[in-house]
């Protein structure tokens, strides 16, 4: 049963709320953009075709002012995303906010008329490999829930160019997102740190030292080849030479070289089996005056504590491997204390968390049809991934008031346990109750268009595929030579 709004205090006044913010954030064909959303969250399956939206009821325009919407309407992008962080936000168990961060990519391999696309890394498309298929890769910010649950919330979101920096771009975006989080009252001084997730393909110390100023911890999956330092131990009296910076090795590959762990902590859980994890304090990487930290005058202790987590068993059936993570914790002007069992637990947790944002980028590609549209121009694509972050949002303010309208062979599911793709089934009722601010289409018709025996006499420009960062402009990177030393690989 849909449940009208009841102000901005209520439940379905956030979802009203938020729809008159979006029309308003619209600045230009913002009737056709409001009514695009509307039709992308009401249509009865996956969006297949982009002129196809054009059918659906709630759409009142024709596919023309669809494409023209598109094409030359505009999104005030920084008030849509003052406006996305201004509602209820998930949490974690321990009331702290979490934030995942991640890339995914809009192949576009064939299309050699669409400026900035790069080698978007992919994997599984030619015999289980690691390939580059051009593009646009796209870095998210997204809030992360508890429980067992395909939600999350996408705050943020930044189309990486030509030569950007995956590292800067990310520093750049989270702290933005934090910054909106506190105006909006979400995070105040004395709350606990918050949390960036994020998976191995991330320069974790990098993104630490760039956000050290901020209440900000990073927790970070670490590849099984790393090699970490100790702290540095006490100058003997009488030794002479430069003192040392770094203390013993910590090889992930070699356990002689760990020693007894500083926490240990065994937990029985229903997917994994028992989840056995053990914590080091006070590990940092060895840096190199390379790369990012080439300019730096003087290269940073950054240190963590490492945690390697062992369960029995996959979900899936697969070898379960170890999962090594670390988390900063005395970098920044406020060091945290170091994890207890209780915060070793939940950190190796909320990483688990981080894979939902897989389930959001399937729902954004599979459902809502965001890769389905064949657009030219990136300022486009870009107005239409906002688009569907507004429709997401929307999805999840309509979450507790959402009927469970389940085919005959689906289980029933509680109110909280209904998936964004079943909360997209009841939003179509939902939409009559709430505001719809665009405005009735005016009559026309349609235009003249190409005289015939004119044909198009201005080709199309082609453009090339770029890298996402280069050594020198115009120079490809060297490659690697392929190394037949025995010993296993290491990596500082």
């Amino acid at each position: 049963m849909s449940v009208p709004d009841r102000g901005r205090g209520g439940v379905g006044g956030d979802l009203g709320w938020f729809r008159g913010e979006l029309y308003r954030c619209l600045t230009a064909r913002a009737d056709a953009l409001f009514e695009l959303a509307d039709a992308v969250l009401c249509a009865d399956g996956p969006v297949r075709s982009l002129p196809g939206l054009s059918l659906i009821a709630e759409h009142r325009r024709g596919h023309g002012a669809l494409y023209d919407a598109l094409g030359a309407g505009r999104v005030d992008v920084d008030r849509l995303r003052t406006a996305v962080v201004s509602v209820p936000l998930p949490r974690a168990g321990d009331g702290r906010i979490v934030l995942a961060v991640d890339v995914t990519c809009w192949l576009r391999p064939e299309a050699n008329t669409v400026p900035e696309r790069i080698l978007c890394h992919t994997y599984g498309r030619a015999k289980d490999q690691h390939i580059g298929v051009p593009g646009w890769s796209y870095s998210f910010v997204v809030a992360l829930e508890t429980g067992r649950s395909s939600w999350t919330a996408p705050l943020d979101v930044v189309r990486l160019t030509p030569g950007a920096d995956l590292a800067a771009v990310t520093a750049g975006q989270v702290r933005d997102v934090l910054a909106r989080l506190i105006a909006a009252g979400h995070w105040r001084p004395g709350d606990p740190h918050m949390w960036v997730v994020m998976d191995a393909g991330y320069d974790a110390a990098r993104l630490a030292w760039l956000l050290r100023d901020l209440p900000v911890r990073v927790v970070a999956r670490l590849r099984s080849d790393r090699v970490l330092r100790r702290p540095t131990p006490p100058r003997q009296p009488g030794v002479l030479g430069r003192p040392r910076r770094h203390g013993g090795e910590f090889i992930f590959g070699d356990p002689a070289s760990w020693g007894d762990p500083d926490v240990t902590t065994v937990t029985e859980t229903r997917l994994y089996g028992t989840a056995r994890a053990r914590a080091w304090h006070r590990l940092h990487p060895r840096l190199t005056r390379r790369a990012a930290w080439a300019d730096c005058p003087d290269l940073p202790i950054l240190e963590g504590t490492l945690i390697r987590l062992d369960v029995t068993r996959l979900p899936s059936g697969a070898t379960a491997k170890p999962v090594w993570l670390w988390c900063s914790t005395s970098i920044g002007p406020d060091p945290a204390a170091a994890p207890d069992a209780a915060m070793v637990d939940l950190l190796w947790q909320v990483f688990l968390r981080r894979f939902d944002i897989e389930h959001t980028f399937r729902l954004f590609k599979q459902t809502l049809g965001w890769t389905v549209p064949k657009l030219r121009d990136p300022a486009a694509a870009d107005r239409w991934t906002w688009l569907l972050i507004a429709a997401h949002t929307q999805l999840r303010l309509a979450r507790p008031i959402a009927a469970d309208l389940r085919r005959p062979w689906e289980r029933p599911a509680a109110p909280e346990r209904l998936t964004p793709a079943r909360v997209r089934r009841d939003f179509r009722h939902l939409r009559a109750t709430s505001t719809c601010p665009a405005r009735a289409p005016k009559p026309t018709r349609a235009g003249p268009g190409r005289p015939p025996g004119q044909p198009n006499r201005h080709p199309t420009r082609r453009h090339d595929v770029h890298t996402v960062t280069s050594n020198e402009p115009g120079k490809p990177k060297p490659r690697k030579k392929k190394s037949t030393d025995p010993r296993p690989r290491r990596t500082g």
